[in-house]
């Protein structure tokens, strides 16, 4: 039976798909970093420059963005 409030699963569920899109976000920011970067034809030098600097940033937002959505799938089922 629905009590009509949020339940502790339902809190993970939605903080998952937050944590999500933050991630999404964040990989999204890396992928036009390096969109402007290539567009703008940097020497070889530079280019590595913002490739290595939009390495940590990328692969902490694809770590968000798989935490968020295994906090989905274990809140679905655990519902």
């Amino acid at each position: 039976m629905e009590t009509g409030g949020l339940t502790a699963i339902d809190l993970v569920i939605w903080s998952g798909v937050a944590i999500s899109l933050l991630g999404l976000l964040g990989l999204i920011w890396c992928i036009v970093k390096v969109a402007r970067a290539k567009r703008a034809r940097l020497p070889d030098d530079k280019m590595r420059a913002v490739l290595q600097s939009a390495l940590p940033l990328n692969l902490g937002a694809l770590f968000l963005a798989v935490i968020g959505l295994m906090m989905v799938i274990v809140g679905i089922f655990l519902t």
